[in-house]
C-alpha cells in the first residue's frame, strides 16, 4: 500500500474531529498567555473589585495603558472569561470566575500558574536545542521560574503548612512546640522554614539550598520577621553529611529535581536522629505512563519535566528523575535510603501533591 493509499483510508471524520481539538489547543495556550499577564499587572483583581467597567476606567484603576488592556479585554472576552456589554461597553469578571483568578483566591488563583506557560516558552529555543545535543540546562536559564515557584509555594505553606501537613505526622507539632532540630532541604527562598521558626520559637531551623541568590531571600525575610531561631546556608545537598544532627527534615517538591536524588535521599537519612521524622511532599502520579493517562494536569507535569525538572538535573551531570517520578518510584527510593517506615497522604483540595511521612529505624 503507498502512502497515498494509506492517507486515502483514514476517516475524515477523525481527521477533522483532531484538527478542531487542536484549533481549540491554541486557543487555550493562548488564553493562558493573556491570563498569565492579566495576573502580574492586576488587571483580575482590578476587575474583581470594579465590575461593569469600561476600558478606560480599568486602565486608569490598574494604572496601565488603555489599548493595551482594551485589546487583552478582546482575548479575554472571547476565551469566556470576561463577560461584555455591548451597550455600555463595559466589561465584568463573574464573581465565580475571580474565585479561580484573583490574588484574594490564595492557593486557587490559577492565573499565577499561568505564568508557567510563558515562562516555559522562553527556554523553548535552548530545549529545542537538548533534543538534538542531549544534556540539560543550568538553573541561570531561568530568568523568572523560581520567583514564581516561591510566588506559588508561599500561597500553599501560608495556607496549609502549620494547621494542616505538619500535623500529618503524629505527635510532631508537640514535639516542635517543646523543641527540636530541623532542616528544611533544597529550601528555595526559605519561606516555609522562616514560617515553622515563627511558628515554633522553641525549635531550630537550618535551611539548605545551593542558589546563594535564593537563600538570600530566605536570610532577608526571616530578619523582617525577626526570627532568631534560623539560619541558612549555601550547600550542595548532595554533599551534605550531618549525621544525626536532625529531628525533623522537610522538603516540599525538591527530591524530583536534584541531580542525584538517591544520594540525597541517603543524606537525608544519615542526617536524622533516631525517631527523626522526613516529610517529603511531591508530584502525586503514578510511576507508570498508562496509569497517568487521566492524571490531572499530567500533560503540564510532562511538559514542566521536560523544559524544566528532568533538564536542569540532566544540565548538572544527573539522573534526570523528572517531575513525574511517581509514587511507586519514591516509595521504592526511600525503601533504599533505609526508611522502613513510609506513609503516603494525600489533601483534599491539593490534586499535585503526595505527602510522604518517613521514618526509619
Amino acid at each position: 500500500m503507498t502512502s497515498l493509499d494509506h492517507s486515502a483510508a483514514v476517516d475524515p471524520a477523525e481527521v477533522e474531529a483532531f484538527a478542531g481539538r487542536m484549533i481549540g489547543v491554541l486557543d487555550q495556550a493562548s488564553t493562558a498567555l493573556m491570563l498569565s499577564m492579566g495576573h502580574q499587572v492586576g488587571l483580575f483583581d482590578t476587575m474583581a473589585a470594579r465590575p461593569g467597567a469600561t476600558s478606560a476606567e480599568l486602565a486608569e484603576a490598574a494604572g496601565l495603558d488603555e489599548r493595551y488592556v482594551r485589546e487583552w479585554l478582546g482575548a479575554v472576552t472571547t476565551a469566556a472569561i470576561v463577560d461584555y456589554d455591548p451597550a455600555t461597553v463595559t466589561y465584568t469578571l463573574p464573581p465565580a470566575h475571580a474565585a479561580c483568578l484573583t490574588r484574594a483566591a490564595g492557593p486557587d488563583n490559577l492565573a499565577r500558574v499561568m505564568q508557567f506557560i510563558a515562562q516555559l516558552g522562553e527556554v523553548e529555543p535552548k530545549i529545542v536545542e537538548r533534543f538534538r545535543a542531549g544534556g540539560g540546562l543550568s538553573y541561570q536559564d531561568y530568568g523568572r521560574f523560581h520567583a514564581l515557584m516561591a510566588e506559588e509555594s508561599a500561597e500553599v505553606f501560608d495556607a496549609a503548612l502549620v494547621e494542616v501537613i505538619l500535623p500529618m505526622a503524629p505527635g510532631l507539632p508537640e514535639r516542635l512546640r517543646a523543641g527540636i532540630d530541623v532542616a528544611d532541604i533544597a529550601c528555595g527562598s526559605g519561606h516555609a522554614v522562616n514560617l515553622m521558626a515563627q511558628a515554633y520559637p522553641a525549635s531550630r531551623f537550618t535551611g539548605y539550598d545551593f542558589s546563594a541568590d535564593a537563600v538570600e531571600v530566605g536570610v532577608g525575610e526571616a530578619a523582617a520577621m525577626e526570627l532568631t531561631n534560623v539560619e541558612f546556608a549555601v550547600r550542595d545537598v548532595a554533599d551534605l553529611h550531618v549525621p544525626e544532627s536532625c529531628d525533623l527534615i522537610t522538603v516540599f517538591d525538591a527530591i524530583h529535581d536534584q541531580a542525584h536524588p538517591a544520594v540525597v535521599l541517603g543524606n537525608i537519612a544519615e542526617a536524622l536522629r533516631p525517631g527523626g521524622v522526613f516529610l517529603m511532599v511531591d508530584i502525586h502520579a503514578s510511576s507508570r505512563l498508562e496509569e497517568n493517562l487521566d492524571l490531572p494536569l499530567g500533560p503540564f507535569l510532562y511538559t514542566v519535566s521536560t523544559m524544566h525538572c528532568m533538564s536542569v538535573s540532566l544540565g548538572q551531570g544527573g539522573d534526570g528523575l523528572g517531575t513525574v517520578w511517581g509514587e511507586q518510584r519514591a516509595l521504592s527510593m526511600l525503601a533504599d535510603a533505609g526508611f522502613t517506615e513510609v506513609r503516603t497522604q494525600h489533601v483534599d483540595g491539593d490534586p499535585l501533591n503526595t505527602y510522604y511521612i518517613a521514618r526509619k529505624d
